[in-house]
């Protein structure tokens, strides 16, 4: 996400201009060839990652019939935000970060920041209703399969994708994301060749509230309460195996409940990382216009990039914890998915 302003740059820097020719232009660094090739080169190789790694997860969701489960579409969506976030929205921000400048016109920039916003917002919101889907399957399994059935995941991926676009363009192209400060962004962050996104006091707090802080918190009360509910049931069901003898049947419903436990703890993780990830740049923003600005650029950029990583790392959670990832990646790269039937391997 880009809620980052350009009115506050390190010093120590060489700076030229965006364009030499242009009254107003924006500042460029004029970093050192071995620094910018360093700079791409580990911007590209987290491109690279998070392009690969979500494509594999949306290869495998969607190849392997076995995985068609509502989680699994949950994750399956999540993984497409990721992988545009990777394709579309960081190649143009990388370019940006490493020379501070913006060639695409203004019209481009708003459609690059409103994207921007839009799919890391969606990230979240994803990670909301799959904590919902978690919290019924562990606290309420009797009633899961009644309440999250066809028509409330298509709900919650209408509302993941739907709501966070309606807003992110919304904000930008109508510029209430400017609104009660244009007086400071027109003296000291507009520029000929740049694309800041600032955001006023009232709207860095409303835009990181509604894309962070309550989403975050209505999902770390989730799991605290599925968590809780875990720990319980894990109880529960130790004592009863010291007790009696349990049936074949109630056996089979004991591995169930304890393989949505780890499911639960496995996307606990997935959030937690989300979490890590993203919390330093949204404090930042949000303290950002209260402080005047004063939060250097390269600060605020590396705290994106940070944010950034989170879709990487998506991925690389699910190889490590998911048993079905695991073998399904295997079999992606040992070719045999383009064998007859190979959709209808067991994965687990």
């Amino acid at each position: 996400m880009g809620f980052s302003n350009d009115s506050s740059y390190n010093i120590g820097l060489t700076e030229t201009f965006c364009y030499e020719s242009v009254s107003g232009s924006c500042k460029k660094f004029a970093r050192p060839f071995s620094l910018q090739f360093f700079m791409f080169f580990l911007l590209g190789l987290i491109i690279v990652l998070t392009m690969s790694g979500n494509l594999l997860v949306i290869t495998s969701i969607a190849h392997f019939k076995q995985l068609h489960t509502s989680t699994n579409y949950l994750i399956l969506s999540l993984a497409m935000c990721d992988f545009l976030l990777g394709a579309f929205v960081m190649p143009c921000s990388a370019v940006r970060s490493v020379t501070g400048c913006w060639y695409m016109g203004d019209f481009l920039c708003k459609l690059h920041t409103s994207t921007d916003i839009m799919l890391s917002t969606s990230s979240i919101f994803h990670l909301s209703f799959i904590s919902v889907d978690r919290y019924f399957a562990v606290c309420d399994p009797l009633m899961y399969r009644t309440l999250i059935n066809s028509a409330a995941v298509l709900i919650m991926l209408t509302i993941s994708w739907l709501v966070p676009a309606i807003f992110a363009y919304g904000l930008i192209f109508s510029g209430l994301n400017v609104k009660g400060s244009e007086d400071f962004f027109e003296a000291h962050v507009q520029c000929f060749g740049g694309c800041p996104v600032f955001f006023s006091r009232a709207a860095a707090v409303v835009s990181s509230t509604f894309s962070f802080f309550i989403p975050s918190l209505i999902i770390l009360s989730i799991y605290l309460k599925i968590y809780v509910v875990a720990r319980h049931q894990a109880r529960s069901i130790k004592d009863m195996t010291q007790k009696f003898q349990m049936p074949k049947e109630n056996k089979v419903s004991s591995v169930s409940r304890q393989q949505e436990r780890r499911g639960a703890k496995t996307l606990a993780i997935v959030v937690g990382v989300f979490l890590i990830c993203w919390a330093p740049f949204f404090l930042s923003n949000i303290i950002g216009p209260f402080i005047g600005y004063s939060i250097p650029k390269m600060l605020t950029d590396a705290t994106v990039w940070f944010g950034y990583l989170n879709s990487a790392f998506n991925p690389m959670v699910y190889a490590f914890l998911y048993t079905w990832f695991r073998k399904a990646l295997r079999i992606i790269i040992c070719g045999e998915i383009f064998h007859r039937n190979s959709c209808r391997l067991q994965l687990h």
